[in-house]
């Protein structure tokens, strides 16, 4: 699909992990079928996980009594956010898919991930209130997660002794991408790659690989609760 635009937000501190295979192989994919691919590499950038008072660039509505929500809400419509925060929102405006990749933590992302969003998909940028779920500032674009996990695939279903996988996807599949509007296709999980011997590591690349040939022709999912 020449002349889409990816940004894949990646979240992992070694390059040559297996999640760094992932990314990079999403990246070639991408860019052989002629996509323009943007990468976020989270720990690379050294990038600000806090919410905190200098992601202001200006004067505060209320110096009285900060709240950054209402802070982040009105620096956003005046486009004050901190320069930072305004790099990542436009490669976010620019994007017909967004990609995260990252390794689970705490059946969630990494917390550099988490401020990621925190940060980036402030409301006015990324929702209001109206304007989230169908009727979402993103609607019109795809997002999707692509995961690694420590445990076995047997741990995360419904008698597993994690428990159904969907149950902590609907957080982020619903609660964060399809809040902000976002059109979510189905996670992509590499389940246990520390527990898989090479060639099953191979297999785990070469079927992502294989996805993405695909991925403009899929069709998004339901991700309300299971």
């Amino acid at each position: 699909m020449a002349g889409k635009k990816v940004l894949i937000v990646y979240a992992h501190q070694e390059p040559r992990s297996f999640n760094g295979s992932l990314k990079k192989v999403a990246e070639e994919e991408l860019s052989r079928q002629g996509c323009s691919v943007t990468v976020s590499d989270l720990y690379a950038m050294n990038f600000e996980p806090r919410a905190t008072r200098k992601d202001i660039d200006g004067a505060f509505s209320n110096p009285e009594f900060f709240s950054y929500a209402v802070e982040a809400y009105e620096a956003s419509k005046k486009k004050s956010l901190a320069r930072d925060i305004l790099d990542e929102q436009k490669k976010v405006l620019e994007a017909d898919l967004v990609i995260f990749q990252f390794p689970l933590y705490w059946l969630s992302v990494p917390a550099i991930m988490k401020g990621w969003m925190d940060r980036v998909l402030c409301q006015g940028f990324a929702f209001d209130f109206p304007g989230f779920h169908d009727s979402g500032f993103f609607k019109g674009k795809r997002a999707l997660l692509s995961l690694t996990t420590g445990g076995t695939a047997e741990m995360y279903t419904k008698t597993g002794t994690i428990g159904d996988y969907r149950n902590f996807l609907w957080l982020l599949q619903y609660g964060v991408l399809h809040f902000c509007g976002f059109e979510v296709l189905a996670s992509q999980i590499s389940y246990a790659p520390g527990l898989a011997t090479e060639e099953e590591r191979k297999g785990m690349v070469a079927s992502w690989a294989q996805r993405l040939k695909n991925i403009w022709m899929e069709e998004p999912i339901n991700c309300t609760l299971p």
